[in-house]
């Protein structure tokens, strides 16, 4: 009995110096894993390292219908062979990847989306690229071209890209 108020001392600093009343799921240091702002900040360092994995490949060749950087890649064999590399499926078409992932106005573009591009309304697409960045009236996309093969360029600032933007669609978030 003479040792109980010391116990009950003791029991009670350890309760206050180890905050065991403070909630387990309390988060410290930023948020848990499976959390929104956690899976936010996985989406954004994912578009990351697409836009910066794609960029591997700048002045590969243009080669139709291909999809390899050692012979040469087409518009959607490039945007098929970046997505391919982080697990995400999209067609080799660039008019089947117009209807993958989900449709977002170009002005959300956010790098890692796929950019369409059509001659007129009711005609087929005819080109993809893929977003590296996007704000202030620019769109860097980087693409393979016919003429050029792999290519960084803002497609706002392109006399000849620009009145074809029709579409982006993003689909790193399917």
């Amino acid at each position: 009995m003479k040792h109980l108020p010391f116990f009950l001392l003791s029991i009670a600093l350890l309760f206050t110096q180890c905050k065991f009343f403070e909630s387990t799921t309390e988060s410290k240091g930023g948020p848990k894993p499976g959390s929104s702002s956690a899976s936010a900040g996985k989406e954004v360092r994912l578009r990351s390292d697409i836009a910066n994995y794609a960029q591997k490949f700048k002045g590969k060749p243009y080669l139709y219908a291909g999809k390899s950087p050692s012979t040469g890649f087409d518009c959607s064999g490039f945007t098929y062979y970046v997505m391919s590399n982080f697990d995400i499926s999209v067609s080799p078409s660039s008019r089947e990847q117009a209807k993958q992932g989900r449709s977002k106005p170009v002005s959300q573009a956010k790098p890692g989306d796929l950019v369409f591009f059509r001659r007129s309304p009711g005609t087929p697409i005819f080109h993809v690229a893929l977003v590296l960045s996007s704000g202030n009236g620019s769109l860097k996309v980087i693409h393979s071209t016919t003429s050029r093969g792999v290519i960084v360029e803002d497609v706002m600032a392109s006399t000849y890209w620009k009145p074809y933007i029709d579409s982006v669609r993003d689909v790193v978030r399917q």
